[in-house]
C-alpha cells in the first residue's frame, strides 16, 4: 500500500541494481529530487539524505541560459 502524506518526505529504497537510493517526495507526491548514485548500505543513502538537508538551505540558485 502506497503511504499519502500532507508533508515532503525523503523514501529510502533498493533500487533494480540492489543499490540503495533516496528520493525527495512532495507532499502532492510528485518526486521532486533523488540521489544521483547508489549506495551500498542503508545507512550510506541516510548520510547522503543528511548531507542535501545540511547543504540545501545554504545552495545559491545558478542560472544558466546556454550563452
Amino acid at each position: 500500500m502506497e503511504r499519502m502524506s500532507n508533508e515532503p518526505r525523503f523514501e529510502v529504497f533498493r533500487d533494480n541494481a540492489n543499490e540503495w537510493r533516496w528520493r525527495l517526495v512532495a507532499a502532492n507526491g510528485q518526486i521532486i529530487a533523488a540521489s544521483g548514485e547508489g549506495y551500498r548500505s542503508k545507512q550510506g543513502a541516510k548520510r547522503g539524505i543528511e548531507s542535501v538537508k545540511k547543504s540545501a538551505p545554504k545552495a545559491e540558485i545558478q542560472i544558466t541560459d546556454g550563452n
